[in-house]
């Protein structure tokens, strides 16, 4: 299954009025930022959470047993958000170590949180059993058509908006760049941002498929997918998008510097896209224009310097 631009159209049509149109940031001629994280409960997370649950409340599966989804943090975000908004119950797996700010943050949207394994996978393993045994919906973090053609919404915002050449996305299962890539086409070129630590765009390009990767470092909490989306990489192929690799060094001073120069408080996972222009692994061609997508904001602050 493929996810198409017709369904990234339906997608923004269906989701109106539900998220925000974030706004960008001109931040030189030729570098803009888009600010994501200005999106609902801090994350670009609630457009694809809000596409999968409308559409399953117009096919008639989004019941009273409610919404179950597996994440580290910003998908559960979005889901138990989405899930309050339409009035029903949303049970999130997050794993052991999940950001203890996010998960204080789920139980305000009143969320069922329930913390299990070490990794998103394993949360996921135990996400799934308990939609098949509950009959909850399950919203898949980032590899369900509904959800990729969500995040697309996105890249139609910066076509409406801009004028640009590139856009440089942060890596994690694939949705976000997925969603964006098949948004934009042949209007604009993709390139994927991706920890050192985490390469599961880099590795499935090199393979040919996605495979299972070892995920660690600072941005595992928002990039921490053991292997990308299917949907996604269908979408990377067809689309020819790239991979770039950033080391902790270079998202810890990329972070740091979107604070102290733009105010812009940003998760690790966050800041990989400025780390790739500030490191200079991803050198612009002369007078190429590039926005950066910033896709998230729920760090905590007191490790920002």
């Amino acid at each position: 299954m493929t996810v198409t631009r017709d369904d990234i159209q339906l997608a923004a049509r269906r989701i109106a009025g539900r998220v925000r149109r974030t706004p960008v940031l001109r931040v030189s001629p030729t570098l803009t930022f888009k600010l994501e994280l200005l999106q609902h409960v801090g994350s670009f997370k609630p457009r694809g959470a809000f596409n999968r649950l409308l559409a399953a409340k117009e096919q008639g599966t989004l019941t009273g047993q409610g919404i179950v989804t597996a994440s580290g943090g910003n998908a559960g975000l979005a889901g138990a958000y989405a899930a309050r908004e339409l009035g029903v119950p949303a049970r999130i797996f997050v794993p052991v170590n999940a950001p203890a700010a996010k998960v204080a943050r789920l139980r305000t949207l009143d969320a069922d949180v329930v913390q299990v394994g070490n990794e998103y996978a394993e949360a996921y393993e135990a996400a799934a059993a308990e939609a098949a045994e509950s009959g909850a919906l399950l919203l898949h973090a980032y590899d369900q058509p509904e959800v990729l053609a969500g995040q697309g919404t996105i890249g139609l915002e910066l076509l409406e908006d801009l004028e640009f050449d590139k856009a440089l996305v942060a890596v994690g299962g694939g949705g976000l760049i997925g969603g964006i890539a098949t948004a934009l086409g042949d209007r604009a070129r993709v390139v994927g941002i991706e920890p050192e630590l985490a390469p599961t765009l880099a590795r499935a390009l090199d393979a040919g498929e996605p495979v299972d990767v070892q995920v660690g470092g600072l941005a595992a909490d928002s990039l921490g997918a053991r292997r990308l989306g299917a949907l996604a990489f269908s979408a990377v192929e067809a689309n020819g998008v790239s991979s770039v690799l950033v080391s902790e060094e270079s998202i810890v001073a990329a972070r740091n510097e979107l604070w102290r120069e733009f105010q812009l408080a940003v998760e690790h996972g966050a800041a990989v896209t400025y780390a790739a222009l500030r490191s200079g692994v991803y050198q612009p061609a002369p007078d190429e224009r590039v926005v950066a997508v910033i896709c998230g904001a729920n760090t905590d602050l007191s490790t920002i310097s």
